[in-house]
């Protein structure tokens, strides 16, 4: 075999691959489920989501493009970590739908005062920024936000659906 079609088989092979991967269906919460509890993991790039102290799905997300470490002042391009609250829903927002996160708490606004930077906020939990829908789950190879989680859009959606405000997340390294 030449190494022409090799390498049009190992094309053909990855087109293959990549369209299962961003065709491959995932499964839905119950239609009863409230999300109670998000717990994010940074160094995993996953996002927890819990009723009732059950595990009712995994998500894979992306972060700030400075995703290592506590974020420190606005600007930083790295994700908050702690506890906070989902404060605000908004189904208008330039990245399709979000979750607001009650960024910045006590600590965080310590940590900017002894910088002497703002400490920011508009922390969310969003999917793709309107007219990219079709970068689908392609959008998890990278950490391309400013700081906050980002979902597809179909994710979003259904967290959004179920978690009402006043819901805990913590976000850890």
């Amino acid at each position: 075999m030449t190494i022409l079609k090799k390498l049009r088989l190992l094309f053909i092979g990855t087109f293959v691959v990549l369209i299962a991967y961003y065709c491959f269906p995932q499964g839905k919460f119950p239609a009863t489920v409230t999300i109670d509890n998000i717990l994010v993991l940074k160094s995993k790039r996953q996002l927890l989501a819990y009723s009732n102290g059950q595990l009712i799905k995994t998500y894979k997300i992306s972060l700030g493009r400075n995703p290592k470490r506590q974020k420190e002042y606005e600007g930083d391009k790295k994700t908050p970590e702690g506890k906070y609250t989902i404060n605000e829903k908004n189904s208008k927002s330039d990245f399709y739908k979000n979750l607001g996160i009650s960024y910045p708490n006590q600590a965080d606004i310590e940590r900017a005062r002894k910088m002497k930077q703002p400490t920011g906020g508009s922390i969310k939990i969003h999917g793709l920024k309107n007219g990219f829908a079709f970068i689908g789950k392609f959008q998890r190879w990278i950490d391309w936000t400013a700081g906050c989680i980002a979902l597809t859009n179909e994710e979003i959606d259904e967290l959004y659906e179920h978690t009402p405000i006043g819901t805990q997340i913590e976000i850890k390294p």
